[in-house]
């Protein structure tokens, strides 16, 4: 039996006639910017997250607008990590600020807290910390540092919608942090979509105002803004899905023990550490494996879907040559770059999809 490394068609079958009947009802009242669909997406999500709740476009507008209205730019620079998405760095270098890269801890693959402190200088103005995969971060550890430092905390929770860490959802913890709604996330919109989670209501303000072109009214400005602006057409599909985020969470969770349970103590992987007080939200599932490329093809010649998360990190990509950062510079990123690799994770996975996965992954014999 084949397994699709994701398939979203299934989600959107069971939730068309919900989104078909909320996007009419929009059409035939015109309300395609802002509106009670966005407003109400608003304050549920945020209210989900434990926090004020500002739209955007996508999940990169999310970072770069958190870190604008922080006041950080052209001369600071905010600590990150090379093993993620490029989004999260170029955010960081849209807004004129550097990109500095500390390693991640090579069994939960985020943010390794003890090299923080050794990459802070005098212009070291943010953390941007990843939960990378669905599992937070050690945020406890990374606010410490950020008080005793003055230091911003912009959590990049794009793939951790729901996540906890010690009863608390992702989100909830820095200064801001920004989701996204790519359709492929754990709550995944029609198209691109973004939000900004923050407790001060200032923040809030802010942000809402530079994403809408810096309005004060219709016609004054009081900054230079940008065009971010969540449609209601993604707000009303979201709203539905929404609502069904906590048990689709549930099931990826189910998922994620079942391959922990059928996967533990194979030689050649190593399934993912999980601290006692983290909860992930597996927006990904990836064991690490000396033979990953060989796995891979074993994987896909039995019609089981498998990806790589991520091949190269960042601090090796052309668009980062200008820091001159040489091979070996990350080690654990770069171990993880050349070892990851991503087994089926989508909520609508049978049981027999989960068991199809582990014998084929078990049946796998690497090469002498």
């Amino acid at each position: 039996m084949a397994v699709p490394f994701l398939d979203i068609r299934i989600q959107d079958d069971q939730t068309r006639s919900q989104i078909v009947s909320a996007l009419t009802a929009l059409v035939q009242k015109t309300n395609f910017i802002g509106g009670p669909e966005v407003e109400g997406f608003t304050k549920e999500f945020g209210d989900y997250c434990g926090g004020r709740c500002v739209t955007v476009a996508n999940g990169t507008d999310a970072l770069i607008l958190a870190l604008r209205a922080l006041g950080i730019g052209a001369g600071d620079e905010v600590i990150t990590v090379p093993f993620t998405f490029i989004a999260t760095a170029e955010a960081i270098s849209n807004v004129g600020a550097t990109v500095k890269f500390v390693d991640i801890d090579p069994k939960t693959y985020n943010m390794d807290v003890t090299k923080i402190a050794a990459a802070i200088t005098p212009k070291t103005r943010a953390i941007m910390p990843v939960h990378l995969f669905g599992q937070v971060a050690e945020m406890d550890a990374i606010l410490k540092i950020a008080r005793e430092k003055n230091l911003k905390v912009i959590e990049d929770a794009c793939q951790a919608h729901g996540g906890e860490y010690r009863g608390r959802r992702a989100g909830s913890f820095g200064d801001a942090a920004a989701f996204s709604f790519y359709p492929t996330k754990n709550l995944g919109g029609l198209g691109d979509g973004g939000a900004i989670i923050v407790q001060s209501p200032d923040l809030a303000a802010k942000i809402s105002q530079i994403a809408d072109h810096g309005r004060l009214d219709r016609y004054r400005h009081a900054v230079e803004g940008v065009n971010s602006r969540l449609d209601a057409f993604q707000a009303a599909g979201l709203r539905v899905k929404l609502r069904q985020l906590p048990a689709r969470n549930d099931r990826r969770r189910a998922i994620a023990a079942a391959y922990q349970k059928g996967l533990s103590g194979l030689p050649f992987v190593v399934t993912p550490t999980v601290p006692a007080h983290i909860v992930p939200v597996w927006h990904l599932y990836c064991v690490e494996s000396p033979n990953r490329d060989a796995l891979m093809e074993h994987l896909k010649a039995k019609g089981i879907g498998c990806g790589v998360y991520y091949p190269i990190p960042l601090h090796l990509q052309p668009a980062y040559a200008r820091l001159g950062l040489a091979p070996g510079a990350f080690p654990a990123s770069e171990r993880a770059s050349e070892r990851i690799l991503a087994l089926p994770m989508f909520p609508e996975m049978t049981d027999a999809h989960v068991a199809e996965v582990i014998d084929a992954v078990t049946a796998f014999s690497p090469p002498r």
